[in-house]
């Protein structure tokens, strides 16, 4: 049973891949159009910044995001895997991880923020609940 929880853990490790899939086939043909004196040596993603088109770099601003609070979720699935879970911890990893999608969907692709704001701000509400839950289970 200890699978159940870890489901929506490597659901969203695989959505994280999704977002670097689709932020490379847009930033990549973006790159390509550049003209060389664009772009120094050694350049970063934020360097794209005001080069390319901003619908282009929300798929990186979104994959930028995968790749920090949900740094956070990860543990906190592997402590309630090893210390016990209940069907309501697996129903919050999965609602986390719904509205993780949801974000990135939106700011990917409309961007606007107080929808943007408000799925942040409800990941974030489930993210602090599944952290006090972990905790609970290891004391």
């Amino acid at each position: 049973m200890t699978h159940t929880i870890l489901a929506p853990a490597a659901t969203l490790i695989v959505w994280t891949l999704v977002m670097l899939v689709w932020m490379a086939v847009t930033r990549g043909p973006a790159i390509a159009k550049l003209a060389p004196d664009r772009l120094k040596t050694g350049a970063r993603g934020a360097d794209l910044e005001g080069i390319i088109d901003e619908r282009t770099n929300w798929k990186a601003h979104n994959y930028e995001h995968l790749l920090e609070q949900p740094t956070i979720f990860y543990p906190i699935v592997f402590i309630l895997a090893l210390a016990g879970f209940t069907a309501t911890d697996v129903a919050l990893a999965w609602i986390y991880v719904a509205l993780r999608v949801a974000h990135s969907v939106w700011q990917a692709t409309i961007n606007r923020q107080p929808v943007r704001v408000l799925l942040f701000l409800l990941a974030s509400l489930l993210l602090i609940a599944l952290g006090l839950r972990a905790l609970a289970s290891v004391v």
